[in-house]
């Protein structure tokens, strides 16, 4: 595809690095001719210095052949003006802009072709309290991510030695777990995948393990794993009252205890407006050993440093966790800091621009993608796809899953059948959807929902054309 990025900050940097290496024609437009310049030196990309919004440049840039226009500019108005420009002057096909402001959002008649025209809005401060309270829910969890209307979910965890999991062969789960419909799609051992797995592949402690299963009996696949050595959050402290941070408090403070510690005066004075007496604002630097004694860190059930400043979330996080924090997590926005911290005296690490990368993916996918969800920082990926056409003008459709011709370590984890109907009527008019786990015998049907595992990003094109039906069909 031909796509423009609006942006080369660090979003647009992470939204440009991830789409070049899916061999897409990418234009970068920035105002900063030396934050291009690094950013070229780096990626196979053309760049053009210039105002995003003015139509010269964007001809410049190649408007007028663009597939898709991303809005990643710093300020929203800019991102709303790029889009409204290129829709109604050069018949861009897709835009999506990045919006901070919560007014804003996709379907709205704001976004419509007659108002912005804007079709898919991402927001990272959005997506990054959504998956923070996810592992607020779910605290043995290192990432949740939902599939199917939130039917399925992708659940990766720590095995411990204490888990009944744990030294046991992937054959075995059906036998030590009857009654609770899993699949196991990838194990990371030291940072490194394991090759295609099998029956013979044997969880060990410390792996990485991701697992599907139903929403609905994600704590029991958690406690298989990795047994609640530790009681539910109650406790949260947030360093850093920023967007994402201001976000989360107010999101979480009528289930939990809060605090939220943060450097500006004037901006302790705003939140403490913003939130319930019940939240605790706290004006001081979360770095300060003193302070976080004072307010009882070792009390604390999760400690989650979302500051703008990757090394005092480092700092903090590492000194929360030594004063006896249970839990601790940091939002990193360098992918090197995200892989040297992940897994360490930080138990989880965070990325910005990859929150958002899925939303942002499922435009660019061909075929018919409901959802894309990045992993492992971006090198790894869950998809999900709807089937179309029959056995004569599709890969995937009238075939079992072992017919399948599959790239190494591919997998197809789930099927979710009955959410969407041939015949366009609303999935509540049909029967309860199936959940079906992914076996050798396992049939997929026209229209089935089907999440697949991609371990690496290059094997993406051929688990596309799967998904893909021949001209005859239409």
């Amino acid at each position: 595809m031909n796509i423009i990025i609006l942006g080369a900050g660090r979003v647009g940097e992470s939204v440009a690095e991830s789409l070049v290496s899916e061999n897409n024609d990418i234009t970068v437009i920035d105002t900063d001719p030396q934050r291009l310049r690094r950013l070229q030196d780096r990626l196979d990309l053309r760049c053009v210095v210039g105002n995003g919004i003015q139509p010269s440049v964007l001809e410049q840039a190649g408007i007028r052949d663009a597939d898709m226009l991303i809005g990643c500019a710093a300020a929203d108005e800019t991102n709303l003006v790029a889009c409204k420009i290129a829709h109604d002057l050069f018949s861009v096909s897709t835009t999506i802009a990045r919006l901070r402001s919560p007014e804003f959002v996709t379907g709205s008649r704001l976004m419509d072709k007659t108002g912005f025209a804007v079709e898919e809005v991402i927001c990272p401060e959005a997506s990054v309290t959504a998956m923070v309270r996810k592992l607020i829910d779910y605290p043995q969890a290192l990432q949740v991510l939902e599939f199917a209307q939130g039917l399925v979910s992708l659940i990766v965890a720590r095995a411990l030695p204490a888990g009944l999991l744990a030294e046991r062969q992937l054959r075995e789960i059906p036998t030590l777990l009857p009654d609770l419909g899993l699949r196991v799609v990838a194990i990371f051992r030291q940072e490194a995948m394991l090759p295609a797995l099998d029956g013979d592949t044997r969880i060990e402690p410390g792996d990485e393990v991701f697992v599907l299963a139903a929403t609905a009996r994600i704590r029991e696949v958690l406690f298989a794993l990795h047994p609640a050595s530790q009681s539910p959050v109650r406790r949260v402290m947030i360093a850093g009252g920023g967007n994402v941070g201001l976000r989360l408090a107010r999101a979480i403070e009528k289930r939990f205890q809060v605090k939220i510690v943060e450097l500006d005066r004037q901006r302790c004075d705003y939140m403490a407006s913003q939130l319930s007496a019940e939240t605790l604002v706290l004006h001081g630097d979360c770095t300060d050993e003193s302070l976080l004694e004072d307010e009882n860190v070792h009390d604390i059930d999760l400690f989650a440093a979302l500051t703008n400043d990757d090394e005092d979330n480092i700092m903090s996080c590492l000194l929360a966790k030594r004063m006896g924090a249970k839990r601790v997590l940091a939002l990193i926005n360098r992918k090197a800091y995200a892989n040297l911290v992940q897994g360490t005296q930080i138990d989880i690490a965070i990325s910005p621009a990859q929150a958002v990368i899925g939303g942002l993916l499922a435009h660019v996918r061909r075929g018919d993608i409901e959802a894309v969800h990045s992993l492992r920082r971006g090198t790894s990926e869950a998809l999900e796809a709807i089937v179309h056409g029959d056995r004569n003008s599709s890969r995937m459709a009238g075939r079992r899953v072992g017919e399948l011709t599959l790239p190494p370590g591919v997998e197809v984890g789930a099927i979710v059948r009955g959410l969407h109907l041939p015949d366009g009527a609303p999935a509540g008019d049909a029967a309860r959807p199936q959940i079906l786990m992914a076996h050798h015998d396992l049939g997929i049907e026209p229209n089935d929902h089907v999440i697949v595992f991609v371990p690496r990003k290059r094997m993406l094109r051929e688990v596309e054309k799967l998904f893909q039906v021949s001209a005859t069909f239409f």
